[in-house]
């Protein structure tokens, strides 16, 4: 069973944290803690168990809180921890909202004894989403929460069955693939529908409706009569992000005069990130080549976590 063995506070940043019998955690974070704030990195937690790994490998035995640590766990395994999850102690619930961090070097007590720190590797970070006190003993609940992308695919032909869809199972192995070496727990899923307006907005709304992550549209995007993506997803999107499209029919369009016709947009509706993308196998994988570059760092920004 996961556990809290310790908790730990310090009054100045770049000094060890000392036990305590119980903190008091708030919006801010740890009540009297140097790092509390109105910022993502409020609750930092590191595991015993790489606690006395490291010591085992520098021959020195580290105590609780010596690596500026608030919480110290047992029995759970911090390196598939991913951001956003959530760990319960009892009634104070924290989202995850950093994984490892930059060491301070020469800022650091630990660094200037032994030229190396745990933290950066093994640490993680959370901020505060419901309050109240935590002890030693206490259990650690820790659930994860899943990246939804639904990949729609767009096509009269396909969704009648006069051809298999190729274009929705290239994107969802790119995806796979993509995150396959990443702490992410992703969870796809594909739908093949003709180009009907009523039909895609149908599955945008139960998508949000969902807490979908990323929409991702493929096909019905050009000037043809039944091309009609861009304009129902724009009609749902409360802010448009018109650089990642644009780039890409510039950096396509230059070799691929037709690349110019695409009306692709992006955009988001409150977290949810919405992409629409041609319907060919080729044009599906030369858009997410480019949309995979930013995808993370758009969901840290939708979720306020400021990794600069």
């Amino acid at each position: 069973m996961a556990k809290v063995v310790s908790v730990n506070i310090s009054k100045e940043k770049g000094t060890i944290k000392e036990p305590v019998a119980e903190i008091c955690v708030d919006a801010n974070g740890i009540v009297g803690d140097a790092h509390a704030g109105p910022w993502h990195r409020q609750v930092s937690l590191l595991a015993k168990e790489s606690l006395e790994m490291f010591s085992e490998q520098m021959d020195r035995v580290f105590a609780f809180g010596e690596f500026a640590e608030n919480i110290t766990a047992e029995g759970i395994d911090l390196s598939q921890v991913a951001i956003r999850d959530s760990l319960r102690i009892g009634e104070v619930v924290l989202e995850v909202s950093q994984l490892g961090k930059k060491c301070h070097g020469d800022g650091c007590a630990i660094f200037r004894e032994v030229g190396q720190c745990v933290m950066p590797k093994a640490g993680i970070f959370a901020r505060v989403v419901t309050g109240g006190s935590v002890r030693p003993g206490q259990a650690i609940e820790w659930t994860q929460r899943p990246l939804k992308i639904q990949i729609i695919t767009l096509s009269d032909r396909a969704a009648a069955g006069v051809y298999t869809d190729r274009s929705g199972p290239r994107v969802e192995a790119i995806l796979t693939d993509h995150f396959k070496d990443t702490r992410w727990h992703l969870e796809l899923q594909r739908e093949v529908i003709p180009d009907e307006a009523h039909r895609l907005r149908e599955l945008i709304e139960a998508s949000l409706a969902d807490s979908a992550d990323i929409i991702l549209t493929l096909g019905s995007t050009g000037v043809g009569p039944r091309d009609i993506a861009p304009e129902i997803v724009e009609s749902v999107c409360d802010k448009l992000i018109p650089g990642v499209m644009e780039f890409i029919r510039v950096k396509y369009g230059e070799t691929i005069p037709s690349a110019r016709l695409s009306r692709s947009i992006a955009g988001l509706v409150g977290q949810t990130q919405l992409y629409t993308l041609p319907g060919s196998v080729r044009a599906v994988e030369q858009y997410m080549e480019e949309i995979l570059k930013t995808v993370e760092h758009t969901i840290f920004m939708v979720c306020g976590l400021d990794m600069h």
